[in-house]
């Protein structure tokens, strides 16, 4: 027990750290440079179709990190983020959401289709192997670690913030969890003006 309570505490003190970087200004990075926020990769989608990132070349896309048994802050991220895309009217339409599962085991193509069924039909969701999921989530430095619970049980501690993406695959920002609707619409509108 005090060995799990331990690994839970660093774990948390880690996500402590990787939301407070997400409350900061980010400066703009290049996301093809090696070791740069983004990355090349190619997962299966929620419908179970390959799904490769050069499909978000050209247009703002968000991205983040979660999975569909997190209690609370992805499910809220989802229904915040079905909620802007429908205050942005047409414009919604030319913001791509990308969800990446950070529990593949888990959470197949299936699984993650009838999970984002209660969000907006336009949030894509994307799976993969665990070694694809760790190269993508290694590259928008987004945290996430798996904790045994025993009886083959587990939990898991993930960043949760949205990287903001513009139509050159450069990081123009980030959305915090605690962020107001303004906040986050204010950020969404710059996003799509290509501002």
């Amino acid at each position: 027990m005090v060995a799990r309570t331990g690994r839970i505490v660093v774990a948390l003190a880690a996500l402590a750290g990787v939301l407070l970087a997400g409350l900061t200004p980010v400066p703009e990075v290049r996301a093809q440079s090696a070791g740069q926020i983004g990355a090349t990769f190619e997962l299966t989608d929620h419908a179970g179709k390959p799904f490769q990132s050069s499909a978000l070349a050209g247009q703002p896309y968000a991205i983040f990190f979660g999975f569909t048994h997190c209690p609370d802050v992805c499910p809220t991220t989802l229904l915040e983020m079905s909620n802007n895309l429908a205050r942005l009217g047409p414009d919604g339409d030319r913001l791509k959401v990308v969800f990446v599962t950070v529990d593949p085991e888990r959470d197949t193509p299936g699984q993650l289709g009838a999970y984002l069924a209660s969000f907006d039909q336009r949030i894509i969701g994307l799976t993969g192997s665990e070694d694809k999921i760790a190269a993508v989530a290694r590259g928008w430095n987004a945290f996430h670690d798996k904790i045994p619970e025993g009886d083959g049980r587990f939990e898991i501690v993930h960043s949760a913030y949205v990287y903001l993406m513009d139509t050159n695959n450069r990081l123009v920002g980030t959305m915090g969890f605690n962020e107001s609707e303004a906040e986050q619409m204010a950020k969404l509108r710059r996003l799509v003006a290509g501002k």
